[in-house]
């Protein structure tokens, strides 16, 4: 059994901690700089995580929220599925075996350090701006994942240090951008390459026993916090209902309904009583329930402690299978990764709100705002695919505004700069500002959401995926909600009102005008 962090030297409990974190940001920052595409090279949408060998995350870079609790599912699956040897690296998409959308593609690889088995794993999750389907940027409007793109079971991608193309060209003949994806399995594939190293000097350095047992008190250390944050909130049973506006077919007014139990240093999240999965694609597998509720209460934690999975050990999820939070497959999930998990949020921050108001925000944004653009140029034949998820208002909470312009929750990426953006593809942006006005107001005010104007310069087919463009995020202890976001387009010079999602083909200088919600206000 591994030492518990309190008999362990706590100077080299620091040492460790920063140092696995390093290994992961190195990890990330080599995944940046080989990229292809401006999602993962500018956006920086990606993960990086260090795993034991029982697949537990001991550690992972301050990438992205929703990959927390659903990365270690995907490594179990990897681990169960394929014997792995030095030098195999595994591949899998699949969001009923660990992943969240179609798009996130999972590298796991096996670290050996001179013996039979593996100590540890590294792994990463990049997200692809396209894996076919029936949309570009692969998050259609859909009703089945069949419709979505490319579904990777666990399997090689690459054996004994070598890629298997056989397996690499299969995927490449079923998307639109192939040169794209290969570039950016490519940079993947060394960015955990580059993790196998520094975690193979690591052992080096302190032996495979030592490593290993601090590797597990990290773990530890994050459970010890963890529960002492659940423990200094009252004990009792909190309830909070929000909505989905909608599934992009036929279902409106979603609901997503928690009953959260604290019990000394434990907590129970029963999601149960949530709405069935619908038709359209806002339905989220249990990996993506799981990342939230670990993401929250990471939150919670005021000290610098590794997010991991100790810290999911004081947590105990229910869900229902066949709900929009636990789908059943096929369902349609490109949306749920990026929208429903942000209700997932506001769900569980409601509830804690009704235990302990003056720690927790009003509402953000509560949306992603996912744009993805497809089309050919004619000027050098070349297909494109495009994706994005825009900013909007932060909630404010009990002695700050929330901030405006930025990406929250389960979202943490950056903005496509204008200039790349322009660069990279047959756009022009005409309006990029913050959105005056839209932020909840209170004593202390809800950020300001964002408006894009974008025109297009060739033919474009376009997908938008948003959220509370009917619910507005909600204001606490009296203060008022965050104002709606917007989409439309202008086509031919008409301005024309749009849903939450759509679809819409642009000719030559049409454009696409959104506007993003503001956070709620507080007071």
């Amino acid at each position: 059994m591994p030492k518990k962090a309190a008999s362990l030297n706590p100077v080299l409990l620091e040492v460790f901690k920063n140092r696995f974190a390093s290994i992961c940001e190195e990890m990330g920052m080599a995944l940046v700089r080989t990229a292809f595409s401006p999602n993962i090279n500018e956006r920086r949408d990606l993960s990086c995580a260090v795993f034991s060998r029982e697949a537990e995350m001991i550690a992972q870079a301050a990438h992205i929220p929703v990959h927390l609790g659903s990365m270690p599912l995907s490594v179990q699956a990897a681990t169960q599925a394929v014997s792995m040897q030095e030098g195999d690296m595994v591949m899998l998409n699949d969001p009923f075996q660990g992943g969240t959308h179609l798009p996130d593609i999972t590298l796991v690889a096996p670290v050996f350090a001179g013996g039979r088995y593996p100590l540890f794993y590294a792994a990463n999750r990049a997200h692809h701006s396209d894996m076919g389907g029936m949309s570009p940027g692969s998050m259609p409007l859909s009703s089945s994942i069949h419709q979505e793109g490319v579904i990777i079971p666990p399997m090689k991608i690459v054996r004994q240090g070598m890629i298997r193309e056989d397996v690499l060209e299969l995927i490449l003949k079923n998307v639109r951008t192939p040169q794209e994806r290969r570039g950016d399995l490519s940079a993947q594939i060394m960015a955990n390459i580059t993790g196998i190293k520094r975690l193979q000097e690591l052992v080096h350095k302190y032996g495979p026993g030592q490593v290993q047992d601090y590797g597990s008190a990290l773990m530890d250390y994050s459970e010890r916090i963890t529960r002492e944050v659940i423990a200094a909130i009252p004990d009792g049973t909190y309830r909070f209902t929000d909505y989905l506006d909608d599934d992009g077919h036929v279902e409106h007014m979603i609901p997503i309904s928690l009953e959260l139990k604290i019990q000394e240093d434990q907590v129970y999240l029963d999601f149960s009583r949530s709405a069935d999965q619908v038709a359209g694609c806002v339905n989220a597998v249990r990996s993506i329930t799981m990342s939230c509720a670990l993401y929250v209460f990471r939150c919670l934690a005021m000290q610098d402690i590794p997010a991991n999975s100790g810290c999911l050990r004081p947590l105990r999820v229910k869900t229902r299978h066949g709900s929009v939070l636990d789908a059943r497959h096929p369902a349609a999930v490109a949306g749920g990764n990026v929208e429903t998990a942000q209700r997932i949020v506001d769900v569980i921050l409601g509830a804690l709100s009704r235990a302990v108001p003056d720690r927790i925000p009003a509402a953000s944004q509560g949306t992603m705002n996912n744009v993805a653009i497809g089309g050919e140029n004619p000027a050098d034949g070349q297909v494109f695919t495009y994706y994005e998820t825009l900013a909007g208002g932060m909630g404010a909470c009990s002695s700050l505004n929330g901030a405006s312009a930025v990406h929250s929750h389960m979202t943490n990426t950056l903005n496509t700069p204008v200039e790349a953006l322009e660069h990279s593809f047959p756009f022009r942006i005409h309006r990029y500002k913050v959105r005056r006005g839209s932020g909840g107001k209170g004593e202390f005010s809800g950020g300001e959401g964002l408006e894009r104007e974008l025109e297009v310069l060739v033919p474009c087919e376009v997908t938008v995926l948003s959220e509370r463009r009917a619910f507005r995020p909600y204001g606490l202890e009296g203060g008022l909600p965050g104002a709606a976001g917007e989409n439309m387009v202008i086509i031919q010079g008409k301005r024309r009102s749009m849903p939450g999602k759509f679809k819409v083909i642009l000719s030559p200088g049409d454009r696409l005008f959104i506007k993003t919600p503001g956070g709620g206000g507080y007071g």
